[in-house]
This record gives C-alpha cells, sequence and structure tokens, in this order.
C-alpha cells in the first residue's frame, strides 16, 4: 500500500510538471500567433506617431544606444531614430517588426529589430542609455529594466492605469495602480511624470534617470 501511494504521487508529480512544462512551451507560440495575426495588415493599428509623452519630452531624453521593449509597429522606437538615437526594438511579433523596419524605411533610418519572447528573455547589464516601454506591463521586466540601464541611464514608461477601468473592462493585473510607477523608480531622480484621465482613457507616465 505504501508503495502505492508512493508511486501515485510520483506520477500526479509528474503529470503537474508535464503540464507546467508544455503550457508554458506554448504560450509563446499562441502570443506570436495572436499578435502576427493582429499586425498582418497594410494599416499602422496604433498609427505612425510616437504617443505625445514621448514626443514632448524627447529633449529632456538621453541619446545613445536605445531599447525600445515591445515594439510592436514601430512608432515610438522610428521616431526616436529620427531624433539622432541609436534604437534596438524588440517584440513577440516579426510582422510587427517587419512593419517598424518599414516605417524606418519611410523616414529613411535604420533600426535594429529583434523576435524576442519577453516573458523569457535577458535584457542585460549596463546596455543602454534609454529604454522604453509603453502600453506593455509586464512587472518583472522593470528589475531588468533597471540592470540594463547605464548609470546616468533613462527609463521612459507609460501605460494605463487602474483608473481605466471607469472607461473600459481590462484585465487588471495589466493595469499600474495608484503612483506604482512612482514606487517602482522611488530610488531613481524621476524628472517627468503625469497620471492623465479625459473622462475616457487613463493612463501614467514617467520618466527616471539612473543614478
Amino acid at each position: 500500500m505504501k508503495t502505492s501511494a508512493k508511486w501515485l504521487r510520483f506520477m500526479m508529480l509528474s503529470l503537474a510538471f508535464t503540464f507546467l512544462f508544455f503550457s508554458s512551451a506554448e504560450s509563446k507560440p499562441r502570443d506570436q500567433t495572436r499578435w502576427d495575426e493582429k499586425y498582418a495588415t497594410n494599416e499602422y493599428i496604433f498609427g505612425k506617431k510616437p504617443i505625445l509623452f514621448l514626443e514632448n519630452n524627447v529633449h529632456l531624453l538621453k541619446k545613445g544606444k536605445t531599447l525600445d521593449i515591445a515594439m510592436g509597429e514601430g512608432r515610438n522606437g522610428v521616431f526616436l531614430a529620427r531624433n539622432g538615437f541609436d534604437v534596438v526594438g524588440i517584440d513577440i511579433s516579426g510582422e510587427g517588426l517587419n512593419k517598424a523596419q518599414q516605417l524606418a524605411s519611410e523616414y529613411n533610418v535604420s533600426i535594429e529589430t529583434r523576435v524576442v519572447d519577453l516573458e523569457n528573455t535577458d535584457l542585460g547589464t549596463n546596455e543602454y542609455d534609454l529604454i522604453i516601454c509603453t502600453y506593455y506591463l509586464q512587472r518583472d521586466l522593470f528589475p531588468q529594466i533597471k540592470k540594463a540601464l547605464k548609470s546616468g541611464g533613462m527609463a521612459l514608461i507609460e501605460t494605463y492605469n487602474i483608473d481605466y477601468l471607469k472607461y473600459s473592462k481590462f484585465n487588471k493585473k495589466y493595469l499600474l495602480e495608484t503612483n506604482e510607477l512612482l514606487d517602482l523608480f522611488k530610488e531613481y531622480r524621476v524628472i517627468k511624470y503625469q497620471d492623465f484621465d479625459n473622462g475616457q482613457e487613463a493612463y501614467s507616465s514617467i520618466i527616471a534617470v539612473k543614478p
């Protein structure tokens, strides 16, 4: 009886491990397919213009090697390249990054793009002068962002916050809590911060400098 019980526990643990392994392995293809299908259109679904927070504050940003996390179709990264930044864009969608390259060609600038699973990646150490991440919230990337920035490097983050639920159904997991960005970068010098709410959408934005 004891042997049977041990064997049963062993089999249950083995099945659980197998399920977790394959669920994780399958998540990337599912996400990749979903975003590739979304971007598989001639239209730039998020437009070609950068977010206003980036456009209005580009003069404050440190030029140099720049990482655009979850670049998508490239509107922000290409804007930075047009303004003299050396841009590397990463995203799970090859379709999105192809459109980013097309947009760069329209403006006669060069960007580097890499297809990356952001849930299983290493951003490196002391690699970048600037890292931007807009409308993509994966909280375990923040320690990596801090590690990947050079001393004096800058992070620019913008995405929806909890007040967005007043206007749209959204998974709360992907919404910033009140003052969350300020807490995340409390040891940094914050040179720009905003909580925006125009009665239709709500988001938070920050520019912070690594000590």
